[in-house]
C-alpha cells in the first residue's frame, strides 16, 4: 500500500513539473526615495525630508479585510548609503486608548500598539526580517521562514534572532510616532544592474480595536501569522543601493562561581564542590561579499541564556526543546530541514549540549551564509571539547536550496556529519523540494539517509532512510488541508537532528473548514477540523498507533477563542516503558477516547489567561490534565506571567498513580528599553526540585551587553532516598560582558 501511494504521488509530481503551471504575476515594484536633506533622529518624523515623501496607503487586514482603517496611519521610507529609515505617524482620536505595556527587548505583544516593518531582503518569497517597535520605543526583531506558514505550536517565526538597528518613539495628544534607523549592513541582499529589489510589508496593530493594518493589502485568510506572509509583500526597488561589508568583532569576558552537591563515587554521601571560572572568548562577523557572510566563534559561551522550561513526558517518545542560543539563531531558516512536526535533520541543540541538556564546552566554530543567483547556501562547522558523557566531536552542516519552477518553490539538499575522537561517526544526507503547484496548493517531498558506525549502512535500504510526501492547501479560510505520507526506518539516526519517533510508516490528513464571518457578526472565524494519523511499524510490518480527532474552533472579534476536541487514540506498545518510578505501561494494545477543551481570553488586554484541559483514557487507565497560563502587564515597566500544569494518571489495574505538578512564574522589571531585571522560578514535583534564574541586563546598544546571572536548584523532598539529599543541589553566579567593535 505504501509503495502504491508513494508511486502515485511521485507520478503526480513529475506530471506537474513537466506541465509547468503558470502563476499570476505580482504588482509592479515601487521605487524607493533617497534621503534628501537631514533627519534628526528623535522619534518625530516631522522634518521636510519626511514630509516630502509620500506615505504608503494602509488597509485593514483584520478583523474585516479591506475595510477603511479607523485611525489615520502614515508610514514613510527613505534610504541612503548607510541606513534605511522608517518614519511612522500613528494618529489616535483618543490617545488614552494607546496601549504600551512593555519596554523589553524582543517583547512585542498583542496588548501593545506596534509598528512592524518586514523586509524580504533576498526577495525569495520565503524568508523575512521583521523590525518592530511600540510607543515605548522597544526593539523587537524577528526572523520569518517558511513564508509564515505554521501554527501556534510550530510557529514560522524566530523571536530570538537579533541584529543591529536603532529606534526612537514618542507620544503626544495626537497619537504616537516612531523613527527606525536600520543599517544597510543588517540586511543581506543581492544587487543586479545597479538595483536592489526587496519585498516590503508594513504593519500597524491597534489592540483597542483588535485591528491590524497592512501595506500592501494582505487578506486575513492565512492563519495566525498571515500578516507576516512575505510572498504577499510589495516589491520595492532601492536604486543604487550598495551592500556594506561589515566587520563586527565581539569579545567577551566572564567570571563566576559554581557550587554543587554531588554523590561521591561510592554513592554513600553527597560532597560539596566549589568551582571558580574566569573565561574569555570572541565572536566575529564579516561580510566577505555582498551575498556571503562569515561568522567565527572561539570558546563560545552561553552563560546568559535563560533556563529551559520544565516538561513532563507521559509518552515513549522524545521531547523537543527550542534553541535559545543567539549564535545558532541568525538566519537559522537556511539550515531548516523539517521532516514533519518537530522532527528535523538539523537540530542545533545537539551541539554544545548533551542528551540531558548539560553544557558541553565549544572550542569554536565557523559559519558561512549566503545567496547567489537564486541559490541559498549555509555552512557550519564546530568543534566541542569532551565531557563526562561525550567525546570531543566535530559537527558539520552544509545546506543548499535553489528556487525552481516559480518564485514560491525550491529544491535543495542537506549534509550533516558528526565525528568523535573516539572513532564514532554519523553522516546524513537529505534532498527536499517545496513546489507551489497552483494558487495556495503546495507539494513537499523529502528523502534522506543516515550512515553510522556499527550500523549496516546499506545505501538502497529504507532501514536507514527518512522520507515524506505532503500536499497542503496553505489557507485558513474555506476548505484547507494537509495530506501526508511519512516514514522513518529503524536504523535511521540523524546525529545532529531530532526525531520524535522512529521505525514507522505513517499516512494521515488534517482537513479543516473555516467560515470568515461578515462585519456585523461578533465571530471572526469558526469551523470544524479533522485530524487522522495511522502509524505502522516498519520493522514489524504491523499497525503501531493511530490518532483520530474531530474538533471545532471559534474565534471572536474581541479575541476570545474556544476549541473543543474529541479524540480516539490507539497504541500497540511493543516493550514495557515507565514514565516515573511508580508507574509503567506494559506491552499490549490499547484504545482510549479523550476530550480536550481550550479557552483563551483576549490577549489584547493587560491581563489574559489561556486554559487547556484534557480528560479520558490513558493506556489501560485514565488521565486528567490541566494547563493554565496567565499573564499580567501591570505597566510598561512591570510584567508578571505564570504557568501551571497538572497531570493525574490513574492505572487501577496495577494500583498505580502518578500525579505531577509543574509551576513557574516570571517577573520582568523594565527600567528602560536598555535596562531590565528578570526573575524566573519553577517547580517540578516529578524531579522534586525548585529552580530559579535571575538575570540583570544592561544593553546600551546592540552587541554591547552586561549580564549578571544567578541560577540555583533546590531539592524539596530530602528524604525520598538514601543517602538523604542536601537542600541545595547547585548554584551558579556569573558576570558576563560583551563589547562589539564595528569596523
Amino acid at each position: 500500500m505504501f509503495v502504491f501511494l508513494r508511486n502515485r504521488v511521485l507520478y503526480l509530481l513529475v506530471y506537474l513539473i513537466f506541465h509547468n503551471v503558470v502563476f499570476a504575476g505580482s504588482e509592479p515594484p515601487l521605487i524607493m526615495e533617497r534621503l534628501n536633506g537631514e533627519i534628526v533622529f528623535d522619534g518625530v518624523p516631522d522634518e521636510s525630508a519626511w514630509l516630502n515623501c509620500k506615505p504608503f496607503p494602509m488597509q485593514m487586514h483584520s478583523p474585516v479585510f479591506g475595510k477603511e482603517p479607523q485611525e489615520r496611519s502614515e508610514v514613510r521610507l527613505l534610504f541612503d548609503n548607510e541606513f534605511i529609515y522608517v518614519g511612522a505617524s500613528f494618529y489616535m482620536e483618543d490617545p488614552a486608548n494607546i496601549m504600551a505595556n512593555s519596554k523589553k527587548r524582543d517583547e512585542i505583544k498583542l496588548d501593545c500598539d506596534w509598528l512592524g516593518v518586514i523586509f524580504d531582503s533576498y526577495n525569495d518569497n520565503e524568508n523575512g526580517q521583521a523590525f518592530m517597535t511600540s510607543p515605548t520605543g522597544l526593539r523587537t526583531d524577528i526572523a520569518i521562514f517558511n513564508d509564515a506558514t505554521g501554527t501556534l505550536r510550530y510557529p514560522p517565526i524566530n523571536r530570538s534572532w537579533n541584529t543591529h538597528w536603532d529606534v526612537k518613539s514618542t507620544q503626544n495628544h495626537e497619537g504616537w510616532f516612531s523613527e527606525m534607523r536600520i543599517p544597510v549592513s543588517s540586511l543581506k541582499f543581492q544587487e543586479k544592474d545597479g538595483e536592489v529589489v526587496m519585498g516590503l510589508i508594513l504593519q500597524r496593530w491597534i489592540p483597542y480595536y483588535n485591528a491590524i493594518y497592512t501595506f500592501p493589502p494582505i487578506p486575513n485568510e492565512y492563519g495566525d501569522y498571515g500578516f507576516y506572509k512575505v510572498s504577499m509583500a510589495q516589491d520595492v526597488v532601492f536604486p543604487g543601493l550598495k551592500s556594506r561589508k561589515p566587520l563586527y568583532i565581539t569579545p567577551y569576558a566572564s567570571a563566576g562561581i559554581s557550587q554543587l552537591n554531588e554523590l561521591n563515587e561510592s554513592e554513600t554521601q553527597y560532597e560539596y564542590n566549589r568551582d571558580y571560572k574566569l573565561d574569555a572568548g570572541l565572536d566575529l562577523k564579516y561580510g566577505i561579499t555582498s551575498n556571503l557572510t562569515m561568522d567565527v566563534t572561539l570558546n563560545t559561551d552561553f552563560a546568559q541564556v535563560e533556563a529551559d522550561d520544565e516538561k513532563v513526558n507521559l509518552t515513549r517518545f522524545n521531547l523537543f526543546f527550542e534553541e535559545k542560543r543567539q549564535f545558532f539563531l541568525e538566519r537559522a531558516s537556511i539550515f531548516d530541514f523539517n521532516t514533519g512536526g518537530s522532527s528535523t535533520l538539523f537540530y542545533s541543540r545537539r551541539i554544545g549540549l548533551d542528551s540531558e541538556g548539560q553544557i558541553v564546552p565549544i572550542l569554536g566554530g565557523l559559519r558561512l551564509i549566503g545567496r547567489n543567483n537564486g541559490w541559498d547556501m549555509g555552512f557550519l562547522n564546530m568543534q566541542t571539547m569532551s565531557s563526562d558523557s561525550l567525546p570531543s566531536e566535530n559537527f558539520g552542516v552544509l545546506r543548499i536550496k535553489k528556487r525552481v519552477l516559480n518564485e514560491n518553490s525550491y529544491a535543495g539538499g542537506i549534509y550533516t556529519s558528526r565525528i568523535g575522537l573516539d572513532g564514532s561517526f554519523n553522516q546524513v544526507y537529505g534532498l527536499d523540494a517545496l513546489l507551489r503547484i497552483t494558487g495556495d496548493e503546495y507539494l513537499k517531498v523529502l528523502y534522506g539517509q543516515s550512515f553510522e558506525n556499527d550500523m549496516a549502512n546499506i545505501p538502497v535500504s529504507l532501514d536507514n532512510s527518512r522520507y515524506g510526501i505532503s500536499w497542503q492547501r496553505r489557507k485558513n479560510v474555506g476548505f484547507y488541508y494537509d495530506l501526508f505520507l511519512l516514514g522513518s526506518g529503524p536504523e535511521f539516526s540523524p546525529g545532529i537532528g531530532f526525531e520524535s519517533r522512529s521505525d514507522y510508516n505513517m499516512y494521515g490528513a488534517l482537513v479543516n473548514y473555516a467560515w470568515l464571518m461578515p462585519e456585523s457578526s461578533v465571530i471572526l472565524t469558526h469551523g470544524p477540523g479533522i485530524e487522522y494519523r495511522d502509524y505502522f511499524s516498519m520493522s514489524r510490518g504491523i499497525h503501531e498507533s493511530g490518532k483520530y480527532e474531530i474538533g471545532y474552533n471559534v474565534l471572536l472579534k474581541n479575541n476570545w477563542e474556544f476549541r473543543v476536541e474529541l479524540d480516539y487514540e490507539t497504541e500497540h506498545v511493543f516493550d514495557t516503558f515507565d514514565f516515573s518510578d511508580d508507574a509503567f505501561i506494559p506491552a499490549g494494545q490499547y484504545a482510549t477516547p479523550q476530550m480536550d477543551v481550550s479557552i483563551n481570553t483576549p490577549v489584547t488586554r493587560s491581563f489574559w489567561i489561556r486554559f487547556y484541559g484534557n480528560t479520558g483514557g490513558f493506556y489501560d487507565g485514565y488521565m486528567t490534565s490541566l494547563h493554565l497560563t496567565p499573564s499580567w502587564s501591570l505597566s510598561s515597566s512591570l510584567m508578571l506571567s505564570g504557568e501551571y500544569r497538572y497531570s493525574n494518571v490513574n492505572l487501577p489495574v496495577r494500583d498505580q498513580k502518578y500525579i505531577v505538578h509543574i509551576a513557574r512564574m516570571k517577573a520582568m522589571a523594565m527600567f528602560s528599553t536598555r535596562l531590565s531585571l528578570s526573575a524566573f522560578i519553577q517547580y517540578n514535583s516529578d524531579s522534586h526540585k525548585v529552580g530559579s534564574n535571575i538575570r540583570f541586563r544592561y544593553n546600551p546598544r546592540e552587541g554591547n551587553d552586561l549580564w549578571l546571572v544567578y541560577n540555583d536548584r533546590v531539592n524539596t523532598d530530602l528524604n525520598r532516598e538514601i543517602p538523604y539529599r542536601p537542600r541545595m543541589a547547585g548554584r551558579t553566579i556569573m558576570l558576563k560582558y560583551t563589547y562589539t567593535f564595528r569596523l
